[in-house]
């Protein structure tokens, strides 16, 4: 969603409208900017997307885990990398 003009307002404006921006941030699903000295502070948004964001980004660690777990295994069975059994039972040895 792009932002636009009407939906950054100074955070000195957001104290005085604040019920009438989450109206519309809910209402028109707009997501609001609020700046502080000229510059973006914080925002606005519906909490459903919100838990949605928060969704997305727990899928998106999982993927990031899932496409390294693949890395490993493909270099375990390609010889790059040895099994952690493999790994045990030379540092035993090593011990003895």
């Amino acid at each position: 969603m792009n932002i636009r003009a009407h939906d950054v307002v100074p955070i000195s404006e957001a104290r005085a409208r604040l019920t009438e921006l989450a109206e519309e941030v809910v209402g028109a699903g707009a997501e609001k900017v609020l700046t502080k000295n000229g510059a973006s502070f914080v925002a606005l948004v519906d909490a459903r997307k919100l838990d949605y964001y928060h969704a997305l980004e727990a899928e998106h660690a999982a993927l990031v885990l899932l496409d390294e777990a693949e890395t490993g295994l493909r270099q375990v069975l390609s010889g790059e990398r040895i099994s952690a059994a493999a790994l045990m039972e030379t540092l035993g040895q090593a011990d003895e």
